[in-house]
C-alpha cells in the first residue's frame, strides 16, 4: 500500500497538470478547425468582391 501511495504522489501531479493541457489544447484545435473549415467560403467571397471591384 506504501509503494501505490508513494506511486500516485510522485506521477499524479504530472497527470494532472498533463491533462488539464490537453482540456485547454483540445479546446483551441476545436477554434482552429472551424477557423479552417470557414477558410474555403471566406477566400471565395473574396473572390467575388474582387472580381465586381
Amino acid at each position: 500500500m506504501e509503494s501505490w501511495m508513494s506511486l500516485i504522489s510522485d506521477v499524479g501531479f504530472p497527470i494532472v497538470v498533463t491533462l488539464y493541457l490537453l482540456h485547454r489544447i483540445e479546446e483551441k484545435l476545436d477554434t482552429l478547425n472551424d477557423t479552417i473549415l470557414q477558410l474555403p467560403e471566406h477566400l471565395s467571397s473574396q473572390r467575388v468582391n474582387k472580381n465586381i471591384i
